[in-house]
């Protein structure tokens, strides 16, 4: 299935299921534009497909350059302080590309890569993690704990305010690049 390209991780009809309102309702949509926003910053990276991007990264000196997306699908050019380099293999999983010569990535050197990378169709775990993640932010009203209608009452925490699910949790594990400055 192909998502719509307004940057969402999910489709939105798969929403209005769950939520019994239309698919192009605008609360429905900035909720699940939120949860899709939220789940790529905390991966550090699109998810979903991304054509003919370019990045620039610095060298450290090793023979490794840990590209800050994944999966990459083709790299185009890869061009080191501006001199075009072809003696590189890639990671494709991992997005790390890796110098074949003994000079590695020279330190501070501008490596200049374009590639297209991500996900198309973006994984089903990630867009359940998604979806479950806008219902609660579609449902959960900001700074309300308790609600009480007649004799039944409802309180929210701050896990149902946070969204912080194991599904969330197993999900941007999965998919999250750039762990080493995790604390």
């Amino acid at each position: 299935m192909t998502l719509p390209p307004d940057g969402l991780l999910a489709d939105p009809a798969r929403l209005a299921v769950w939520l019994g309102v239309p698919a192009d309702d605008p609360q429905l949509l900035a909720a699940l534009a939120a949860a899709s926003a939220r789940f790529r910053a905390a991966v550090r990276h699109p998810v979903s497909r991304v054509t003919g991007d370019t990045l620039t990264l610095y060298g450290d000196g090793t023979d490794r350059l840990a590209l800050p997306v994944a999966p990459v699908l083709v790299v185009t050019s890869v061009a080191v302080d501006g001199e075009p380099v072809t003696d590189w293999r890639l990671r494709r999983d991992a997005g790390v590309l890796r110098r074949t010569l003994a000079c590695g990535w020279p330190d501070w050197a501008e490596v200049v890569v374009v590639c297209d990378h991500g996900h198309d169709p973006v994984p089903d775990d990630v867009q359940e993690a998604v979806l479950d993640q806008a219902r609660t932010v579609y449902t959960v009203q900001p700074g309300v704990q308790t609600v009480q209608a007649g004799a039944e009452s409802v309180t929210y925490g701050a896990a149902a305010a946070t969204g912080v699910t194991a599904q969330w949790t197993t999900a941007v594990e999965l998919y999250r690049l750039q762990r080493g400055d995790s604390t």
